[in-house]
């Protein structure tokens, strides 16, 4: 093996490690906005004594949430692909419903 040959394979070991930290680092802070947003909306639904549902992706699906659970109530029928941009952005930072009639006209629009 060349110097040559062996400086070029450690470098591209050092870009896939920086490339790797890059994207874990990047899940991460999605991960800490959404639970940020979402205790948000849950404290200022609890705060104002309303119930309401919270919809946002979960395992690649959009599923609606009661407020303060975990667990998802529902799950949304609906291909996350083909929602544009702004719907996918809403969607990862969660969309407060306050009423069940609310709740089956966005279904109804979000599936359509």
């Amino acid at each position: 093996m060349t110097y040559r040959s062996a400086k070029r394979i450690y470098f591209t070991l050092v870009t896939a490690a920086v490339i790797a930290v890059f994207l874990v680092v990047c899940t991460l802070g999605q991960e800490v906005h959404r639970k940020r947003v979402e205790t948000r909306l849950a404290a200022a639904a609890v705060h104002e004594g309303r119930q309401g549902f919270i919809v946002r992706e979960s395992g690649g699906r959009a599923a609606v949430f009661r407020n303060g659970e975990e667990k998802p109530y529902l799950l949304i029928d609906v291909e996350l692909s083909l929602l544009s941009d702004y719907d996918r952005e809403a969607l990862s930072e969660g969309i407060y419903i306050s009423s069940e009639k609310e709740l089956r006209q966005f279904i109804e629009d979000i599936s359509s």
